[in-house]
This record gives C-alpha cells, structure tokens and sequence, in this order.
C-alpha cells in the first residue's frame, strides 16, 4: 500500500472515530466539583480543563491520532524497541483508565471522571498481555516483526485512549521517546533542505546512536529505562497538581 493511500485511510478512520466520540458519548463530566466539555484540553500537573476547544477539538483529536501512530511507526527500527516502550505506555494508560472510570478515586486525584473509562483498562489489560507475548520472539535476535500494520495499529490505539481519558498533552510526556524520534526525522529533512546539512547521523533518533556505536541491545534497554521513568512521572501527574 502506498504511502499517501495509507495517510488518507489514517485520517479517515481518525475522523469516525473522532465524530463517534464527541457526538455519541455524550457532551461533559465531572472533575471533582468541576464539570467539564469533552471538548476541553486538560494539561499535566494543572486541575481542571485549561482551554475549550471547541469545535476545533475535532482536527486537533485527528492530528493526535495521526501523529502518535506515526510516531510509534518511526520508533520501530530496532528489535524490541517499540513493543517495549508501547508496553510501558499502555499498561500506564491502563491504570489511569481504571482510575478515571472510579469515581471515588477519580474524585480524591481530582481527575476527570469518565463514567465506563475502567472498560478500557480491561481492553488494555489485553493489549498488555499480546505485547508481552509478542515481545519475547520480538526481543533482539527477532523472529517475528510487527511491520506498518502493528507499529501503526499501536500508534493510533495510544492516541485514541488518551483522547478518550482526556490525557491527549500528558501523552507528550508519557510518549516523549515516540515524540523525540519523530522530531528527529522532521529537524532532519527540514534541515537538510534548507542547509543541506544533516543534524544526526541518522534519523529516527535510535539510528543516530546505533551509527554512534552504541549496542542495538544497549540502545533499546536504556529506551525502555527511559520509558519506565516516564512512565513514572505520568503516573505521579495525576496526584500533584
């Protein structure tokens, strides 16, 4: 399948998804004592919603879909590297999906509540559970490969999930790794373009360092690492604030 034909089929099944949510599940919530838009933005370490999108959520819910699937497709260059950092992404949105969808905890964090969110905790559970037994024959030497199709089914599922937990900024902390590597191809190509010179060795950002001769084993553990703290900081927005 050709590029463009993939592009254009990704912001088509963004925008179904996109109109199925903010027009069939209903319109507010509640964040403590906070009522809320789904259209509303939320930011890390902030309570309550911070700017009302509006009608403009709808483009700006595509872009998230769009850009975190292919961000995670850019992050597949390396065995192992992006089913693991997507594990750790998703067993961390699948605790803050049950926290969202329980109204007593959600209430005490002062998080948004999302009546059924704890539904896709269970969805993630499963995801979790095919990621770690996709990873052992994944992990370096690799015997399977997850291709476009995986890297970007797993993209697109990070990026729906915080559009439905309301979480679309924390995913740039939580994603940081899928966000620098995808960063890195566009410095790259602007900058060569522009300058006719190249910032990295090599873009994705994970070629860059295999070209500086760092281990490909080493490269991925110490990405999970960094995966795992993000992770972590993820986790501990939730509370301060």
């Amino acid at each position: 399948m050709r590029a463009r034909t993939k592009f254009i089929l990704s912001i088509l099944i963004s925008f179904i998804f996109c109109i199925l949510f903010f027009y069939y599940t209903g319109t507010t919530g509640q964040t403590g004592k906070i009522s809320f838009q789904l259209t509303d933005l939320f930011f890390p370490f902030i309570k309550g919603p911070v700017i009302a999108l509006g009608i403009i959520a709808i483009p700006f819910s595509i872009l998230v879909i769009i850009g975190s699937s292919h961000a995670v497709n850019l992050t597949d260059g390396l065995d192992g590297l992006a089913t693991g950092t997507v594990l750790i992404s998703v067993m961390t949105l699948g605790v803050i999906a049950y926290f969202s969808g329980t109204p007593i905890v959600a209430n005490y964090l002062n998080i948004p509540y999302l009546p059924g969110a704890h539904e896709y905790s269970v969805f993630l559970s499963a995801l979790t559970g095919a990621l770690f037994g996709f990873l052992w024959f994944n992990a370096h030497p690799a015997q399977v490969f997850m291709g476009d199709t995986g890297s970007l089914f797993l993209g697109a599922t990070l990026g729906m999930i915080v559009i439905l937990l309301k979480k679309e900024i924390l995913l740039l902390i939580l994603g940081a790794i899928f966000v620098s590597e995808a960063l890195s191809v566009i410095l790259q190509v602007g900058s060569f373009k522009l300058t006719g010179k190249r910032i990295f060795k090599m873009a994705p950002l994970h070629h860059h360092f295999e070209l500086g001769g760092l281990k490909e084993t080493k490269i991925v553990i110490r990405f999970w690492i960094i995966a795992v703290i993000l992770a972590i900081i993820s986790l501990s927005t939730l509370k301060i604030q």
